[in-house]
């Protein structure tokens, strides 16, 4: 093992998060799971980035590119020694270590002595390219699972539209035909190693709730947080930050208890099934209205009032039955597809554990 700091050079980049452009040329890394784009770029290298603050995240990327202030960008001091591929593997690893070392209230950060200090396993470069091999068999075929249910996901877009875009439909604000929109605890609760299940907006993942990697808190602090969000089988979760605007169908009777980057969307299910309105909130009408809602710079966030106001489509329920049946349908190949992706996200983890510990 040895000590990363000796074998990369770290950097910060340099600008606020509002420095991109819709149309850019060039990637901007921020703390964000997806680039944005901008017009300029201030680094042209091979090299890991790694999100400084939120819910971190890693990245490998190789060419022109730009960064916001809280973005690490890492590079090899010497390829022939440690290469960034291999690097990459290694942190995406560790990532699980730096949310451990996290610090701060609601907006979590890491320091720079978090990644110098990190003790790497260094091996011969040989090695590294085999281990970096086995990785992205197992990525391809990740990556792979992921396109089908993508597709999938439009097929079920694509009918939506077909059903619904060009009718001539009641249009009412979300709020008024809801019978509670609100967000989960804005205090950071004490986690345990057992408890009630408890999660963030980044628990939804493609258009569902992922309770893989999930937190714990106790039945106490779940009784306060129930005061102010409950959850039921058939509501929404909507993200107010990191993938603004994602909805997600709540599928289970378990507790569950919600930061406040979730909303939950509690609606009136004689003018409104759950899979039709999570579709529709899908939609690049209404995902207009909520990025137009958007507040903040470097963690952008939804305010609940911005939610309870966009407009929305209120067809008949026999309609939207129609749609749901369709979805169904849908799902059942979904699920085939999942359980063949968790299989392939299990054997990454069991190659993570073998290499990194």
């Amino acid at each position: 093992m040895a000590r990363l700091g000796d074998y990369v050079r770290i950097r910060t980049g340099k600008l606020d998060a509002n420095a991109s452009s819709e149309n850019g040329q060039y990637p901007f890394f921020t703390c964000a799971v997806e680039p944005l784009k901008i017009d300029t770029y201030s680094y042209d290298c091979e090299c890991v980035l790694v999100a400084g603050n939120g819910d971190l995240n890693v990245k490998y990327y190789n060419g022109k590119f730009d960064a916001y202030q809280r973005t690490y960008i890492i590079e090899s001091i010497d390829k022939t020694i440690l290469s960034v591929p291999y690097l990459y593997c290694f942190l995406d690893k560790y990532v699980e270590e730096l949310r451990k070392q996290a610090i701060g209230g609601v907006i979590k950060y890491i320091k720079l002595g978090n990644l110098t200090e990190a003790q790497i396993p260094v091996c011969s470069i040989e090695s590294q390219e085999e281990i970096v091999a086995n990785f992205d068999r197992v990525n391809n075929l990740i990556s792979l699972r992921k396109q089908q249910l993508a597709k999938l996901d439009e097929l079920v877009k694509s009918r939506f539209v077909e059903m619904f875009e060009n009718g001539n439909y009641p249009v009412s604000k979300l709020g008024d035909v809801c019978l509670k929109i609100t967000d989960g605890t804005h205090k950071t609760p004490n986690y345990l190693n057992v408890g009630v299940t408890f999660i963030s907006a980044k628990n939804i993942v493609n258009g569902e709730l992922d309770f893989s990697d999930v937190k714990y808190i106790s039945e106490q602090e779940y009784v306060e947080i129930q005061k102010r969000c409950q959850t039921a089988e058939g509501d929404i979760l909507l993200s107010k930050s990191g993938s603004l605007g994602s909805p997600a169908i709540v599928k289970t009777t378990q507790k569950i208890g919600l930061f406040e980057s979730l909303a939950v969307i509690k609606f009136d299910r004689d003018k409104l099934l759950p899979e039709f309105l999570c579709e529709q909130l899908k939609m690049d009408k209404i995902q207009r209205q909520f990025k137009e809602g958007t507040k903040g710079v470097a963690i952008k966030h939804l305010h609940l009032g911005v939610i309870s106001n966009i407009n929305i489509i209120v067809p008949s329920i026999e309609l939207q039955r129609q749609f749901k049946i369709f979805v169904e349908q849908t799902d059942k190949s979904k699920f085939e597809i999942q359980k063949s992706l968790e299989k392939l996200e299990t054997l990454k983890k069991a190659l993570m554990q073998k290499y990194f510990g």
